[in-house]
């Protein structure tokens, strides 16, 4: 039996020991529920991804990405297979990757029409980027003596961004909470960040992509998890402006369209394995909150804090939306369970 042949069979055998798990018993009762607000509500779908875990095992389901062939790319931690790679209907298609045991951070780029990925990982203490097959192109190390970094306990990447002129910027969100600027060659240009409460510093500097909607100019939209809030910051690392997401951990900002999407835990009092997913339109206002509470702003134009409507999700970390609008969330400490779809109605 060849690689693809075993894959196709084990999976189908796959619901039924998924359904099985504690964990995806008690979302069931949210199974096909409506989510949403406004133009933007979804379909649950629980059994999207679902696989056989004697064969396809995940700890913590970080990140997900959609590939230039409309596939759908899931980075999982466990090292039994890194990468889970499935077709837009939750089917397997290969898995690969035993070398990434701190995979966190997953960003695909499109270089001279060739489809390349970057992983972020926390326990090797650096970027990996890789075709989409899996091979090791270059790798982003810790920058030793750069900065305030002395020692490579104090460098944990957590996300990329690429610039359309190939340079590399890495997030820092669990070390020092520094930005680093990269060419693409490797050559490191610049550090800003580090750690603080002022605007241009970073309590959880989690994530980072490129904002250029409205044919604006590119800048830099980041993560300040913790602080509930996105930071915008110039190509050169100069603060700008701050996005305020009051009762939510934010993890990364992902811009599809003119739209921020963004996977959000609920930073309420007492609030534990709880979530949902923040919607932002093209004028940052919050338009929907799928499994929270429905977006409302006082009148002087501030949002009140969010919070979870159903406990469907649990620990959500990333969100991926493909080219028919539908929603893959992937999540940690969930209980290893596969990502969960939102089918947009």
């Amino acid at each position: 039996m060849n690689r693809r042949t075993f894959i196709q069979n084990s999976s189908l055998a796959s619901a039924g020991l998924f359904l099985s798990t504690p964990a995806l018993q008690a979302m069931q009762p949210y199974k096909d529920a409506i989510i949403g607000h406004g133009n933007f509500k979804y379909k649950i779908d629980l059994n999207w991804g679902a696989l056989n875990s004697n064969y396809y095992p995940v700890e913590n389901c970080h990140e997900m990405v959609q590939d230039s062939k409309g596939r759908i790319i899931l980075l999982t931690d466990h090292t039994k297979n890194n990468v889970i790679v499935y077709d837009k209907s939750g089917n397997l298609i290969e898995v690969w990757g035993t070398e990434f045991p701190g995979a966190h951070g997953l960003t695909l780029n499109i270089e001279n029409g060739e489809d390349f990925l970057y992983i972020a990982d926390n326990n090797r203490h650096e970027v990996i980027k890789t075709t989409i097959k899996g091979k090791v192109v270059q790798i982003f190390k810790f920058p030793k003596g750069y900065g305030s970094y002395k020692d490579i306990t104090e460098y944990i990447p957590t996300e990329t961004a690429i610039a359309a002129n190939g340079d590399v910027y890495i997030t820092d969100g669990y070390g020092a909470q520094h930005i680093l600027h990269y060419n693409e060659k490797g050559e490191l240009l610049n550090i800003f960040g580090g750690k603080g409460k002022e605007d241009h510093l970073f309590g959880n500097a989690h994530g980072i992509t490129i904002d250029t909607r409205n044919n604006a100019a590119p800048t830099l939209l980041i993560t300040d998890r913790m602080e509930n809030k996105f930071k915008r910051f110039s190509m050169q690392g100069d603060y700008i402006n701050t996005i305020h997401l009051p009762g939510a951990f934010v993890c990364r900002p992902v811009i599809h369209k003119n739209n921020i999407y963004t996977a959000t835990i609920w930073s309420g009092d007492g609030a534990m394995d709880t979530g949902f997913v923040s919607i932002l339109n093209s004028e940052n206002k919050l338009v929907s909150a799928p499994g929270g509470t429905k977006p409302k702003y006082n009148n002087d134009g501030t949002l009140q804090p969010i919070q979870q409507a159903i406990k469907v999700f649990k620990n959500p970390h990333d969100v991926c939306i493909d080219d028919d609008e539908n929603l893959y969330v992937a999540q940690w400490n969930s209980g290893k369970t596969y990502p969960i779809k939102l089918t947009r109605v």
